[in-house]
């Protein structure tokens, strides 16, 4: 849910940051400022959350697979992870 919205307010959350940053005004910065704090709270991609794709675990999770960290090593001893390896040494 919280990426549909980030990506509905994307562009306009893009164009208030930039007149914030780079407004011709002091009135017109602060307006941006306003309406950029006016914006839903899920529209910040600050709070989207990386989550296991397989069983949606929302804490120690590979971006690179997408799995938590339980799955992952789970995964990689039954073999279904191609490439992957445990390493010995």
């Amino acid at each position: 849910r919280r990426r549909r919205i980030v990506a509905r307010y994307a562009a306009r959350r893009a164009e208030l940051k930039q007149i914030a940053r780079t407004g011709a005004t002091a009135a017109e910065r602060a307006d941006a400022r306003a309406a950029l704090a006016a914006l839903p709270r899920d529209a910040s991609p600050t709070r989207l959350v990386s989550r296991d794709v397989v069983d949606g675990r929302p804490r120690a999770v590979f971006a690179k697979f997408g799995l938590s960290r339980v799955l992952f090593r789970q995964m990689a001893h039954d073999g279904q992870l191609p490439g992957i390896t445990k390493s010995s040494w």
